[in-house]
């Protein structure tokens, strides 16, 4: 080994207890014998082997680079990047945040098993769960998000996995970890947490207990609305042994372009996070005092009913999602007074992303939750007057000002 491919492997460790600041801008593999400072994009399908030996010995090991299927260099820093900011011995990286949570079932589920999961997590998880893994004999038992007695009366023998969403998409409500994760352990279950909404820069789920904490990438990891991405980080035990295999035979791998644009994205995640929360928490306590809405749901508001608990969770930040509630007479009159609402901005962006750098306003009922029954989204508490912000980088009084133009004519409707 030369002096100088010595001292760029030397680079690449570390030293220890760095704070998550600088493991979200440092965290990567060694660069190559070129120096980049910024990690580099391997846009290659395959990898030419030296000989016939060493390509026996690098797939039968599966941890060298051999196709980009199994693993890629930008991938593999994207994945020790993320693993480092949640605190956890290893990640995985997938092609959409739905991906991942399909990566769990198929790795530790199978017919006869039973999840419990927040009935309040994104429609498409309901989905996926209910109709899709129920076609194969997995069961699954839908309880309140903040009722511990519901969890725990949900358990079943075979119960093999918790299944919850912290804050959750589009109702915010905040779930105890710790208290889920010893309820878990308990029963002889795993607790996977999604992430999404907090995101590492607030909160750690698997430092409370959480045995896989999720990702949609695609969200505030990018951060500005690019690629699609997901992720699951966790122990050696779990992602390597468990969910490694699983991977490598269903191939719903992150393209290597996507995942260094998620890497670029954490780079600034700490930064947005605090900001965009900061700026959340302004435009919830303005709409609090709107006599047009008749509740806001953010977990920064003491009115909301987890404040507390999700001021302890998530490093003493609500996070950058909101949702408000309309006030209205009917269901119909909710739902012409939301799009109506929506309608009426000239700066927000009308669409069912979040996370973004520009702020988006999206009515659920008929987006992210409009593939569920009507008695599905009234157990999840979607109304049809209610309308869901994902808070960006815009000037905050720019963001009401818009608002203000929809609120401020609904008595003409």
């Amino acid at each position: 080994m030369s002096h100088d491919e010595e001292r760029r492997l030397q680079r690449a460790q570390l030293p220890e207890g760095l704070r998550p600041e600088t493991l979200a801008v440092r965290t990567a593999l060694a660069p190559s014998q070129h120096g980049e400072n910024s990690e580099a994009l391997f846009l290659t399908s395959t990898f030419v082997q030296p000989n016939a030996e060493e390509s026996a010995r690098r797939f039968a090991a599966s941890e060298d680079f051999t196709y980009s299927r199994t693993s890629n260099p930008t991938v593999r820093s994207l994945e020790a990047r993320l693993a480092a900011m949640e605190g956890t011995e290893a990640a995985i990286a997938t092609s959409t945040g739905m991906s991942a949570i399909l990566l769990v079932c198929m790795g530790l589920l199978k017919a006869g098993d039973h999840v419990v999961c927040s009935r309040s997590v994104f429609g498409s998880t309901i989905n996926l769960f209910a109709k899709e893994f129920g076609k194969f004999g997995v069961e699954t038992s839908f309880v309140s998000q903040t009722d511990l007695q519901e969890w725990r009366d949900a358990i079943r023998p075979n119960t093999r996995l918790f299944f919850a969403e912290t804050p959750t998409n589009p109702l915010t409500e905040v779930c105890d970890i710790r208290a889920l994760a010893d309820m878990a352990h308990a029963a002889g279950a795993m607790l996977v947490v999604d992430n999404t909404y907090a995101t590492p820069a607030l909160q750690q789920p698997a430092k409370m207990g959480a045995d896989l904490v999720m990702h949609s990438a695609t969200k505030f990891m990018d951060g500005q609305g690019r690629v699609m991405a997901g992720a699951l980080c966790g122990s050696n035990a779990l992602i390597k042994d468990v969910f490694g295999p699983v991977m490598r035979t269903l191939g719903m791998v992150l393209a290597p372009f996507n995942a260094w644009v998620i890497l670029k994205g954490l780079e600034t995640l700490n930064l947005r996070m605090r900001a965009q929360s900061e700026s959340a928490l302004a435009v919830a306590k303005w709409l609090e005092a709107r006599p047009e809405v008749a509740r806001v749901y953010c977990p920064s508001l003491p009115s909301h009913p987890q404040h507390e608990l999700a001021m302890r969770q998530q490093s003493g930040q609500g996070g950058a999602v909101l949702s408000f509630e309309l006030r209205a007479d009917s269901p119909e009159a909710a739902r012409a007074a939301a799009f109506h609402i929506i309608d009426s901005t000239r700066v927000l962006s009308i669409a069912t992303n979040l996370g973004d750098t520009k702020s988006i306003i999206t009515h659920p009922a008929t987006t992210s939750h409009g593939r569920l029954s009507e008695a599905q989204r009234q157990a999840a508490g979607i109304s049809q007057g209610l309308i869901r912000l994902s808070v960006g980088l815009e000037h905050v009084d720019d963001i009401t000002d818009d608002l203000l133009r929809g609120l401020s004519t609904l008595k003409s409707l």
